[in-house]
């Protein structure tokens, strides 16, 4: 596998971290440390090398350092083949973070083909149980790991959604207002449906024939309200022939934004929900890996992994599979806990550093 990982990570009044710098070599990084030293700020940090808003999903302004800065920026040396590029993102007073690679302005968008980063956080440890809402996200990140062009369709569905669910709350029924809203939500709804499930089918096919500790999953996408219909055309029609009901509700009630993710244990034909913590736990793993897999066989390039509290709820036999596998798909992976010991099975394979707090200070210094 070509190599494609972070030479340099610099913070700068992020989070915890008025100024932390850490020169890497490609292989996974371990960082370890007391509960509050600011580990998970190092990974939000590298989550801001792509599309979005990073792993906790806050607004610019909250990843200020306070009360000593006016803003943030992180700043990477991003090794790919052949080539290094310098990536810088920041956001100052709290204004929406921009993004300079190789010394020029760019877009997110370009963020994300440059480089793709998979993260899996304890929040998500409830993915199976809670609501249809954060499986949605979950998907969409997936969706995009394969499709940097997924943001913009959903951006542009959801800014449409807006407008028409404003019309429905005031009661308006004149067609004419309708119109153009709808054929833009079902022009972008159509084909985040078939991103959507395109994603999956790439999950399936790299779980298949793999040989991993973790269980397969099988996944369906559903919806509230049946099947979406299967074109724009016919998704125009279907909102247009819902709008008496969508006017009593005050709100769009069919269309992407109503999609489920479903998940069983494939091995066991049991709901992802109906598992055990631990089961639960190892089924995000083996998706996670699944789409770090996919995208290797894509693009010839492993994603950067952000694992945060990864040995949470794994068994020893699970974590030293786990470690296994990162090392097989040559890729970056940023890893967490609460003491070194919990790698211990990575041995050399791996960076360490030790994040410690003094003073209210975060910083990381290898070991």
């Amino acid at each position: 596998m070509t190599a494609l990982f972070l030479e340099r990570l610099g913070l700068s009044h992020f989070r915890s971290h008025p100024r932390t710098r850490l020169d890497l070599d490609g292989r996974p990084v371990v960082l370890h440390g007391a509960n509050g030293a600011g580990k998970t700020n190092i990974l939000e940090a590298v989550s801001m090398l792509s599309p979005g808003r990073g792993l906790r999903r806050v607004a610019a302004a909250e990843m200020m350092r306070r009360p000593d800065a006016p803003g943030w920026k992180v700043s990477a040396l991003l090794a790919t083949p052949g080539q290094a590029h310098e990536i810088d993102t920041w956001s100052e007073n709290g204004a929406a973070r921009q993004v300079r690679i190789d010394g020029k302005s760019a877009s997110q968008l370009a963020l994300g083909r440059l480089l793709r980063v998979l993260w899996l956080v304890p929040a998500m440890d409830r993915l199976w149980t809670e609501g249809a809402e954060g499986r949605r996200r979950f998907l969409d990140r997936v969706t995009l790991s394969f499709d940097p062009d997924h943001a913009d369709r959903t951006l542009t569905y959801e800014k449409a959604m807006r407008e028409r669910n404003r019309l429905l709350r005031d009661q308006i029924g004149d067609p004419a207002w309708y119109g153009a809203l709808e054929a833009q939500m079902a022009q972008a709804g159509s084909a985040i449906d078939t991103a959507r499930r395109a994603a999956i089918a790439e999950l399936h096919g790299a779980q298949d024939g793999a040989e991993t500790a973790f269980p397969a999953a099988d996944l369906v996408l559903v919806h509230a309200d049946g099947p979406l219909p299967g074109d724009a055309g016919a998704l125009a029609g279907a909102l247009a022939e819902n709008r008496p009901r969508d006017i009593a509700a005050g709100r769009t009630l069919i269309g992407p934004h109503r999609a489920d993710l479903q998940a069983s244990y494939a091995a066991k034909e049991m709901a992802a929900r109906d598992c055990s913590t631990g089961e639960q736990k190892a089924l995000l793993v083996s998706l996670v890996l699944a789409n770090a897999r996919a995208l290797a066989a894509r693009t010839g390039l492993p994603p950067l992994l952000l694992l945060d509290e990864v040995a949470a709820h794994l068994d020893a036999n699970r974590r030293a599979a786990l470690f296994d596998e990162i090392c097989a798909l040559g890729t970056q992976a940023w890893m967490t806990g609460t003491g070194a010991e919990l790698f211990g099975e990575l041995g050399a394979r791996a960076q360490v550093f030790e994040v410690t707090e003094t003073a209210g200070v975060s910083g990381a210094r290898p070991q």
